[in-house]
């Protein structure tokens, strides 16, 4: 459970005791799923007891950038300043890894969330949804921990270091108890292709335009994962 706490402390702000060594979760990076199980199913407690679909998907969507601390929407926001950047790669990588907010960050930050909104008031069963959705989005980070060449020293090449490439395949395994929810097989498999290729989308876009990929990218897979496959369960 040790890794799994160290986990928790690093991906929530759930006050979880004493900090545990940061390298037990480092080491056993594939477990991110686990955290999605947990975020999920907290904000699913408050969700469960509204009735008005409009305001409970708010709250969901509230729950999970707070339990999170915002942590991996600031990396959406950067991302999002490094995508709009004009000029050559050094020009997108200082967009991407500095400290201030521009137009771009904005615009991506409105439009996930807008996305993520929308497709919680569309499906059929939000809390479902919400589960499928969050486990996905950490599916999405350990794909991008493994594979993800960093170009820069910092957190995501630390974990990359302990990283294996057999690592989402386990990351994978943890996403089967999700066939237990009432959701039917087709709206799974679509949500499971989603759930790849948006981290594969953004492994390819981020080798292109930055270089490789940093702690950013891996935190804006997060976020957009999550609600491209929230998105695409309500059309599915």
């Amino acid at each position: 459970m040790r890794p799994v706490l160290s986990l928790l402390q690093f991906t929530t702000i759930l006050p979880l005791g004493k900090s545990q060594d940061f390298d037990l979760f480092a080491r056993h990076s594939w477990i991110f799923p686990a955290a999605g199980y947990v975020i999920a199913l907290l904000v699913a407690v408050p969700v469960f007891f509204i009735a008005d679909t409009t305001l409970a998907a708010a709250v969901a969507v509230a729950g999970v950038i707070f339990l999170s601390g915002a942590h991996h929407f600031d990396g959406l926001l950067d991302l999002g300043d490094g995508l709009m950047a004009q000029g050559n790669r050094e020009k997108r990588v200082r967009a991407l890894t500095d400290r201030y907010v521009g137009a771009g960050g904005i615009a991506a930050g409105l439009v996930v969330t807008l996305l993520l909104f929308a497709g919680l008031h569309a499906t059929a069963s939000l809390i479902s949804a919400l589960i499928i959705g969050e486990v996905s989005a950490k599916f999405s980070m350990a794909f991008l921990t493994a594979y993800g060449t960093p170009f820069k020293e910092g957190m995501h090449s630390y974990i990359h270091r302990f990283a294996k490439p057999y690592f989402p395949f386990l990351s994978l395994l943890l996403c089967i108890p999700l066939v237990l929810l009432p959701v039917s097989l087709f709206r799974l498999t679509v949500a499971a292709i989603v759930m790849i290729l948006c981290p594969l989308a953004l492994l390819t876009l981020s080798k292109r335009l930055f270089g490789g990929v940093n702690g950013d990218v891996v935190g804006a897979a997060n976020e957009i994962t999550r609600a491209l496959v929230i998105v695409a369960l309500a059309l599915a």
